[in-house]
């Protein structure tokens, strides 16, 4: 029995725990990141239902609200290590990898590990680092190891990118390239707090008298790994399963968006729907529960088309309106499994 109170098998690996539970422990984690972070109650929810699902966080936004602070935060009350690299363009792969050190008093050289190997990794303006270095770590994020020397090394477990990418400033960027951007589950943005916002964050850093904001730990990376467990043991009803694979392919047929979303998409677009569904405390997942994460999912997978660009069509308006013509599920159950003829599933009004 771990500290935290759940059991754990003799493999070592912590059992499921129930979804109630999983819903009781995000609640406490969102809680306690409230209260050094403002002003972000819906942002922070989608993070933390994307590390639940198991994936990566693309945070788009500008510089000053809050992005570092978030990340720390959430990394201090999940109890996961943290550690954070400032993307720059002469940043080397090594630099976030780790690399060999001669050791004069072995004679030896022995891998030192870089910042890659911890819980939670905030990979800050990620697009002012070079292809080459962004290229390593999109093995980390898809593999979750690396390689250094010939020799391929497991990242610890759990692990997960925060990425931060400043859409205001272009000068001396790399774009990051469609393959990684694949990669990061969700695509984020808090935007500018509200004025009663703002005064609260203010008043909240005088009150403190420092720098710092403290977050109480509540749970560890091994609870982390079963409420993760949790998540993976919820069945989904077939009928959303399909409505998740209507929204992606949409996209494909888009005549605005010259790229659709890849079959990558409308799988995250189901994970991230049942994280949703269970922090909200339920077993099940609703129709509602996709179109709330859908342009987060969807939004970064789509390529607008030159003429959509020109005349300064965002993607994510673009989802948002699929959202309103692809016909949901007529009616979602309970699901202990997919059946076996849901491969032959044609749409909604097939169930």
């Amino acid at each position: 029995m771990s500290d935290i109170g759940h059991p754990e098998p003799a493999s070592g690996q912590p059992a499921p725990l129930a979804v109630p539970k999983v819903a009781e422990l995000g609640r406490q984690v969102l809680d306690e990141v409230r209260t050094a972070v403002v002003g972000m109650d819906e942002t922070l929810t989608l993070a933390l239902a994307t590390i639940l699902a198991g994936g990566h966080i693309l945070f788009e936004d500008v510089p000053g609200v809050g992005k570092t602070l978030a990340a720390r935060s959430l990394a201090s009350s999940l109890g996961v290590d943290f550690a954070r690299v400032q993307c720059t363009p002469d940043l080397l792969p090594g630099d976030i990898t780790g690399s060999a050190v001669y050791n004069p008093q072995t004679r030896q050289f022995e891998f030192r590990p870089g910042p890659v190997f911890t819980g939670l990794l905030l990979a800050d303006e990620i697009n002012r680092t070079a292809p080459k270095t962004q290229s390593a770590l999109l093995e980390a994020m898809a593999e979750r190891q690396v390689s250094v020397d010939g020799v391929t090394r497991p990242l610890p477990a759990p692990f997960h990118v925060m990425a931060t990418s400043n859409p205001v400033e272009y000068e001396g960027t790399y774009p990051l390239p469609e393959a990684q951007l694949d990669r990061f589950m969700v695509r984020l943005a808090a935007g500018y707090p509200t004025h009663d916002g703002e005064v609260k964050i203010v008043l909240r850093r005088v009150a403190r008298r420092q720098e710092a904001a403290p977050v109480r730990r509540v749970t560890e990376a091994a609870t982390l790994l079963a409420m993760q467990a949790g998540v993976e043991a919820v069945d989904v009803d077939p009928g959303v399963v399909g409505y998740c694979v209507d929204l992606a392919a949409a996209t494909r047929d888009h005549p605005h968006l010259e790229v659709g979303a890849s079959p990558r998409g409308s799988q995250n677009l189901l994970l991230m729907a049942r994280a949703v569904a269970v922090l909200d405390g339920r077993d099940y997942v609703l129709p509602e529960d996709v179109k709330q994460v859908a342009v987060p999912v969807l939004a970064h997978r789509v390529v607008l088309t030159p003429t959509a660009w020109a005349n300064d069509m965002k993607p994510e308006n673009l989802i948002a309106g699929l959202l309103e013509r692809v016909p949901g599920p007529p009616t979602v159950r309970p699901a202990k499994a997919i059946p076996a003829a849901f491969d032959h599933y044609t749409g909604p009004d097939a169930l």
